[in-house]
């Protein structure tokens, strides 16, 4: 029985989807709910599920392909079809089962590998499409060290680089009598050049950030916070925090509390611009910018006022994964009246993060650095960051963006102010 594997239905506002890699190849064996394909739009990643157990027939969208919701992508055999790898080759002769269950279509980690080149061919992705035909590459001959042996784009450079270096080995013998004759390498190596496509996310990506920048009067003001109290309390509470939520205890939570304290001082930071209208928020929706292979995404965390330090780290960690899985919905990215985020993982000191719209601003966090201080007249060696509040200064003046910044510190240096609400 053939069943017909479609596009699922698209979340709302997005019109199409580009399939970005089939996980399977026709005649592979798949399981219901299996991940098939991934696509990809302007928001998020969706992943094509097998609906019932079988074996993949056909494949009629290739990778790069824009397509809608309901689109036909493949034709799945529901059952162990005839045709399938499973069945295509007697189990008594594995020498000669090139697509059977054997030996010969596993690798040396047990996982299923590509066992020629039509089967290879059938995973690639544009990019690494583009490559091997450019070389004219025989894909049998290059492994793959992507998810189910697909291979990749570094597999193929590797490839491609060991090849390289064989042809020299064997000419490298009768060179080296003629070796005075001839002029010296050139010591610059390699300097090839590859044309990679945007994805649609990054496309989307840089969309936005540009219409932030043309639209908005974005300024930024900087402050610097000590540290070393909250480090305090995460030392001395950090095993029985864990213990008893589940979950570590990290600045992010601190950094979020010590946010909803200065919007509700300044609710102005917490509004968005309208036309010629300034619309308030009472709620606060914080925004917390994850990176991920695809770009930034930014989840939302809803009514973080709301939220206990175990609700806001358990949250960011569910979103974190989820985002990086590309696994996270349309919903989760959508609304947010302010945003966090935070350069510091990545080693940055000091930097002018970029307004979410229509949020009307974002704070950056950065590096946790040791630097001498001075601390009731005595110089002290203390934990200090910058942060940086970047803003929309036609509704957001800059005493209120000052402002804003010395209530996360003073909440920060002390945080006994935020169980008291100072």
């Amino acid at each position: 029985m053939s069943i017909e594997v479609k596009v699922p239905q698209l979340p709302e506002s997005v019109a199409d989807a580009t399939l970005v890699a089939w996980h399977k190849s026709p005649g592979d064996k798949v399981s219901r709910d299996e991940n098939l394909a991934d696509l990809e739009t302007d928001k998020v990643v969706l992943e094509v599920p097998a609906p019932a157990d079988g074996v993949l027939k056909e494949i009629r969208i290739s990778d790069g392909t824009t397509v809608t919701a309901g689109e036909i992508l493949a034709i799945l055999e529901k059952g162990d079809a005839a045709g399938g790898k499973a069945a295509a080759e007697p189990k008594a002769e594995p020498a000669e089962g090139v697509g059977g269950e054997d030996q010969a279509g596993k690798d040396e980690d047990g996982g299923d590998e590509d066992t020629g080149p039509g089967k290879a061919a059938g995973r690639l992705s544009p990019a690494v499409r583009r490559l091997v035909d450019e070389h004219d590459l025989d894909t049998a001959g290059i492994r793959g060290s992507g998810r189910d042996g697909r291979i990749t784009k570094a597999d193929v450079m590797d490839f491609l680089e060991q090849r390289e270096q064989g042809d020299k080995d064997k000419k490298s013998a009768p060179a080296a009598t003629q070796k005075s004759a001839q002029p010296a390498a050139s010591p610059r190596g390699a300097r090839e050049e590859r044309r990679v496509p945007m994805t649609r996310m990054r496309t989307r990506i840089a969309e936005r950030l540009v219409d932030a920048q043309a639209t908005a009067a974005m300024l930024t003001s900087f402050n610097e916070v000590d540290l070393g109290a909250v480090m305090e309390i995460r030392k001395r509470y950090r095993d029985s925090f864990e213990k008893k939520h589940g979950v570590r205890i990290g600045f992010m939570s601190f950094f979020a509390k010590a946010v909803i304290e200065a919007l509700r001082k300044f609710p102005v930071v917490n509004a968005s611009l309208e036309g010629a209208d300034i619309i308030y928020h009472d709620y606060y929706d914080i925004g917390i910018a994850v990176s991920t292979e695809r770009g930034l995404m930014v989840p939302i965390l809803r009514d973080v006022d709301l939220m206990s330090f175990a609700d806001i780290e358990r949250s960011i960690g569910e979103f974190a994964g989820k985002a990086r899985d590309g696994k996270i919905g349309v919903d989760e990215l959508s609304g947010g009246t302010f945003t966090i985020t935070n350069g510091g993982v990545f080693g940055s000191l000091m930097s002018t993060p970029i307004i979410n719209p229509p949020q009307s601003a974002i704070l950056g966090m950065h590096k946790i650095q040791d630097r001498p201080m001075v601390v009731n007249g005595q110089i002290s060696i203390r934990p200090m960051m910058y942060i940086a509040l970047t803003y929309d200064h036609r509704i957001i003046d800059g005493r209120e963006a000052v402002q804003f910044l010395v209530s996360v510190k003073e909440s920060l240096e002390d945080p006994a102010r935020l169980l008291i609400q100072l």
